[in-house]
């Protein structure tokens, strides 16, 4: 009689741990979501200022109407071969991402850059690290200087929690070059992947 009224006891105890859920948080949940889709993100939307700037078309000369080609193939050979270089450098791409979170146009969650540490792709460094970004040179293509930026927004979930939209902008630096996007991204079989990337400005 006491081993079967211990044996329930037992099996009740179980059965109540067994319906305990870890509870996550909706910052919690946010911030899992975003650190799934981030490096997508980035890989979809950066702007790398080493690959922006092709050598200027040669002016055209109004007195003979033909153009001004002397140096102008010189140059375009070097960019090419830069260009080859660029393309097949195995170093990881230095990023600079501002450090926090735009939530309703105000930057106040800090982003943790940790669980990109080790990304084979990118090098993410927070843009604090660096002089103000509007002072950088987007001709500088051999320091230690990111190659462009990134910044981010929270997530605006639907009503479910299946589908998401964020807003993201990319720039090379310097306050000369500059895009926006809306993102939206879509919980597909339990992993979250990017569906759609509209543009919205350009500079």
């Amino acid at each position: 009689m006491r081993l079967s009224k211990f044996i329930f006891i037992s099996l009740v105890l179980l059965s109540s741990f067994g319906c305990k859920k870890k509870e996550v948080s909706e910052s919690d949940f946010e911030k899992e979501v975003l650190n799934s889709v981030f490096v997508e993100i980035v890989d979809s939307i950066y702007m790398d200022r080493r690959t922006m700037e092709p050598p200027q078309m040669p002016r055209l000369d109004f007195k003979t109407n033909e153009e001004d080609t002397i140096g102008y193939h010189e140059k375009l050979k070097r960019y090419q071969i830069e260009q080859d270089s660029i393309k097949n450098d195995k170093n990881r791409i230095l990023i600079g991402v501002y450090d926090f979170v735009v939530n309703n146009k105000i930057r106040n969650d800090k982003f943790d850059l940790t669980p990109f540490q080790n990304n084979k792709k990118f090098d993410f460094q927070y843009t604090s690290k660096f002089p103000e970004e509007r002072f950088w040179n987007i001709e500088d293509k051999k320091s230690g200087m990111p190659v462009g930026t990134i910044e981010i927004s929270n997530i605006k979930f639907n009503k479910n929690k299946s589908l998401g939209t964020i807003i993201a902008s990319a720039s090379c630096g310097g306050g000369k070059c500059g895009r926006g996007f809306e993102i939206t991204i879509e919980n597909k079989s339990g992993k979250w992947h990017i569906t759609n990337i509209n543009q919205t400005w350009v500079s």
